[in-house]
């Protein structure tokens, strides 16, 4: 019975043996596929870097332009703010037929009855112009 049991027990530590021996090399297989994914993921994180640092210096600059318009924009604005205003024909035509041949500004109470024959529409078109030119408040 001795000799059954160290014959059980040799043949189990030889697969103890060969097992372990697969796992060794399933280990230094799996060793070698992270290194590989290691290597993978830093490139990618480089060339992330790399991309966002352009994507960021294009946004920048698109930034910088946008401004620039922006800022051109508005001294543009002022500019024609500061410019002589002037009505529409249309306006000027409604103003003319009830007696205002040239207006500097115009009394809010005279303007309602002026524009009393006109639709809705239209008073608030002239009223929208003429505050657009700057004769009405």
């Amino acid at each position: 019975m001795n000799e059954e049991i160290i014959n059980q027990l040799q043949a189990a530590s030889e697969r103890f043996a060969t097992a372990a021996e697969a796992l060794e090399r399933t280990l230094e297989r799996l060793d070698a596929q992270s290194e590989k994914i290691d290597r993978i993921v830093a490139t990618v994180e480089e060339r992330e870097a790399d991309s966002d640092g352009a994507a960021r210096k294009a946004l920048e600059a698109r930034i910088a332009d946008l401004e620039r318009a922006n800022t051109e924009l508005k001294a543009e604005a002022a500019r024609a703010g500061a410019q002589r205003k002037t009505l529409p024909p249309l306006v000027s035509a409604i103003l003319a037929k009830n007696g205002y041949e040239q207006v500097e500004k115009v009394a809010p109470e005279v303007l309602d009855k002026t524009l009393a024959a006109l639709s809705i529409e239209q008073r608030i078109a002239v009223k929208s112009e003429m505050a657009r030119a700057g004769l009405i408040e």
